[in-house]
């Protein structure tokens, strides 16, 4: 079953065995994916163990039903940024990564980001979206920031100094109108 549909695009669940996951996540367009130099083995291993988290899931976006992207969906509180940051209840983490390409579409990206955010805030219960891209990573900053995302600041995290930002529904809202 469907996870979500928004347009041509749809997220489902993730298959932690796909042979593209490799090629995705070890793509140069995907250094801040940190798994650069990761075997099949290893990047495998790593998408079994997210789906055996009770805190952390992994889903595969889907393009007109070609695999597209990566969503990743984890609380806060508990992942991430445990200890890093005052998680309150509603709050969720957010992960997404686009699978690399030979004919990029103009606005893909932040179609994607779009329809992750409105997938994540289609659970009523979720009130906000945490992220925490590399400070380095200013392509994404500037999607977050067109969905509405406002930073809060840096955080050192043991892998990466990481700009934490908050988008809340009201402001996914008035920037992303329906």
């Amino acid at each position: 079953m469907t996870l979500f549909e928004r347009g041509d695009l749809t997220i489902d669940h993730l298959d932690p065995e796909a042979p593209y996951l490799h090629r995705w996540v070890t793509h140069p367009k995907a250094a801040f994916w940190m798994m650069r130099d990761a075997s099949p083995e290893e990047v495998a291993a790593e998408y079994r163990r997210i789906a055996d988290h009770p805190h952390h899931h992994a889903c595969l976006g889907l393009h007109r039903g070609e695999p597209a992207f990566l969503a990743e969906r984890y609380d806060p509180a508990h992942v991430e940024l445990a200890g890093l940051f005052d998680a309150r209840p509603g709050d969720v983490g957010m992960h997404f990564l686009c699978a690399p390409t030979d004919t990029p579409v103009h606005g893909f990206t932040r179609t994607v980001i779009t329809t992750v955010m409105a997938w994540l805030f289609d659970d009523p219960a979720v009130r906000r979206v945490v992220v925490e891209p590399d400070v380095r990573n200013t392509a994404v900053h500037a999607l977050n920031a067109a969905v509405g995302f406002t930073v809060v600041g840096r955080i050192a995290k043991p892998e990466k100094d990481a700009l934490l930002s908050i988008c809340t529904r009201e402001a996914f809202a008035a920037a992303v109108p329906a």
